[in-house]
């Protein structure tokens, strides 16, 4: 079952193909970087889900956060060089650093701080490996949203009308519960 953080790295670990992308993601040796979003949630929900097979994922988002280089022009690079690694695999790589321009809010601080303002609290968590390969979590929000398939904005965008609405008009395009029928979206405050 999936109760705890513990839990979810249990999960995570027993998955022979997400370890092989996270040693991918880890092999480019990237500042402060982290699968996260999709990676994390879908394999959750399929779990709590009873699925037997994964969810389709959009792309593999791995973010770092290197303000000493902000080209978007290395991201690609990077993309390319996971693909050389794990063909067939939709890569994402995005350096948190320059991301707030391309978004126009204010400056992250690292990728944790990025993550803590993705819409979605049951999206803001990140996974990867440390120099001993042992699996470590960020969820700067924790993941009992997660867990209990509750799809709730993260404070950054409960706090702001103009963000509230883009959360809401995701969270309808994306149809999650088409997916997986037991998920519990909110709006606003509730």
């Amino acid at each position: 079952m999936l109760k705890t953080e513990e839990d979810l790295v249990c999960l995570i670990q027993e998955d022979e193909w997400m370890l092989d992308l996270l040693r991918a993601a880890k092999f480019l040796g990237l500042p402060d970087w982290w699968i996260c979003a999709g990676f994390v949630r879908s394999k959750a929900w399929d779990v709590l889900h009873g699925l037997d097979e994964r969810s389709a994922l959009a792309d593999i988002d791995v973010i770092y956060y290197d303000a000493t280089l902000t080209d978007e022009g290395k991201e690609k690079e990077l993309e390319a060089k996971l693909t050389e690694l794990i063909p067939n695999v939709p890569w994402s790589v995005k350096n948190q650093a320059r991301i707030h321009i391309r978004n126009n809010v204010s400056a992250f601080t690292s990728s944790v701080d990025a993550m803590a303002k993705f819409p979605e609290t049951a999206t803001a968590i990140g996974v990867k490996l440390d120099d001993q390969d042992r699996l470590v979590v960020a969820a700067p929000h924790g993941i009992q949203d997660l867990i209990n398939l509750d799809v709730k904005p993260t404070p950054y965008f409960l706090g702001n009308e103009q963000r509230l609405k883009i959360y809401e008009e995701r969270v309808s395009k994306k149809n999650w519960p088409s997916i997986w029928n037991q998920l519990k979206i909110h709006y606003g405050k509730s």
